[in-house]
């Protein structure tokens, strides 16, 4: 079975919003063996509307598009496929009194134009929209499916998940595709090829293998096709567990766990609890940890300390160190681990301190440079990192780069160089 996916909106095309449903909905669909042949974009134009749908409608058999369903005179999705595929629109009460209960459930009365939402084609069938007003549109013709769902993120994800999903499983029989994506910190794209080696014995089986390289780390993600399921799971498992013989102290989840998650699942396994305190990442560290759903039984509290008179006062800082190494120095950013973690009478105490940019640096420390700094009942280090230019990049790595020395410490994978150094600038 083939796919196409329109997205529809001006805001995609002059940059205001970055189309994420394109890529969300492709994995979606190739997860469960639809190969997505086309994506097209177009604007809150009706004629553009209905041109594409003219192009895709015919090139798969199954033709997805988002955005355009709002209550508002530009959004215009309806109106045009309507007039392509001559639908008789009515007005459906039973959606209409689903969007009056919404806006009463939060104390607001519904504006009429609302009802606009509620016009739909005779000859489709309604797709429950659980968390907005917009619903969507199953309409199948001429052996082809026409599914369309709103634009906003949250809510055409969850319509997918409860009810598009689902539907296509069970009409799609062909070839069946399985995928297992492995997600690695702490190496480049190149050395980890290096290291994972030669793989044509698994190629020449029919699996793929594609690196995946971002700014918080390379994923891995094999790919099997076939039409027996437990044979594809099996060698799916198989090079999996050859990989992670060859680079497993990098491999710290798969598919969709974070390193957050990870992290917090192996803290309240081994009932250790953990204080953060921070300077360059600005509290994105923290905010990182209590993303995930009971951290509260993990991590007691943490510190923001951007002023070095912050640093001497909420963490017990020797004001000396600072003014001899820095703030941005491996004593400060121990200070910080150990300080933290004794304020907060925790078990682990991890701190960062570093210069993000794109102002402060000096050939000394250039911007880019971060000391982390890892308290435990072994020992308090620091290790040095420095990454590059961008003010927001640099957090981001920053924190990534914290949680995966504490997903090495957790899980038993520190080397001997990471053991503990002296307090003193590297």
């Amino acid at each position: 079975m083939r796919a196409a996916v329109l997205s529809i909106g001006d805001e995609l095309l002059i940059g205001q919003v970055v189309n994420t449903n394109a890529a969300w909905i492709g994995g979606k669909l190739t997860e469960i063996g639809i190969r997505v042949i086309r994506q097209l974009t177009v604007g809150d134009d009706p004629v553009l509307i209905r041109e594409a749908v003219g192009s895709l409608w015919t090139a798969g058999e199954v033709l997805i598009s988002t955005g355009g369903l709002g209550p508002t005179h530009d959004d215009r999705t309806v109106e045009a496929l309507a007039e392509y595929f001559g639908w008789h629109l009515e007005l459906n009460a039973e959606w209409v009194a689903r969007m009056r209960a919404f806006f009463t459930s939060r104390g607001r009365p519904m504006p009429e134009n609302n009802l606009k939402q509620a016009l739909l084609p005779r000859e489709g069938e309604l797709i429950p929209n659980e968390l907005g007003t917009a619903p969507g549109i199953w309409f199948e013709r001429e052996g082809r499916i026409l599914i369309v769902l709103p634009g906003v993120p949250y809510e055409m994800q969850a319509m997918m998940e409860a009810f598009v999903l689902p539907r296509l499983r069970t009409r799609h029989r062909g070839t069946r595709l399985r995928m297992r994506t492995l997600l690695t910190a702490g190496i480049g794209e190149s050395a980890l090829a290096e290291r994972i080696g030669e793989l044509s014995p698994w190629l020449c089986r029919g699996l793929e293998v594609a690196y995946l390289p971002g700014p918080l780390g390379v994923r891995v993600r094999i790919t099997a096709r076939g039409e027996d399921e437990e044979a594809l799971n099996r060698a799916i498992e198989e090079l999996e567990a050859y990989i992670r013989t060859r680079a497993g102290r990098y491999i710290y989840g798969t598919d969709e766990e974070t390193l957050p998650a990870v992290v917090g699942r192996l803290l309240a396994e081994q009932n250790r609890t953990i204080a953060v305190a921070e300077s360059c990442t600005g509290g994105l560290l923290l905010d990182r940890i209590t993303d995930i759903p009971g951290s509260s039984r993990y991590l007691l509290g943490g510190v923001v300390a951007y002023a070095n008179e912050a640093k001497v006062a909420l963490l017990g800082i020797e004001a000396e160190s600072i003014a001899r190494y820095g703030a941005v120095s491996q004593p400060v950013a121990c200070q910080m681990a150990e300080g933290v973690r004794q304020r907060f009478g925790a078990q682990i105490g991890i701190s960062t301190t570093g210069i993000a940019g794109p102002t402060g640096g000096s050939p000394e420390k250039p911007v880019g440079l971060v000391w982390i700094g890892l308290s435990t009942p072994e020992g308090t280090r620091a290790r040095r990192f420095l990454f590059e230019q961008d003010r927001r990049r640099n957090k981001e790595r920053a924190v990534q780069a914290a949680l995966f020395w504490l997903w090495r410490y957790l899980v038993g994978l520190e080397s001997e160089e990471e053991a503990s150094l002296p307090a003193k600038e590297a």
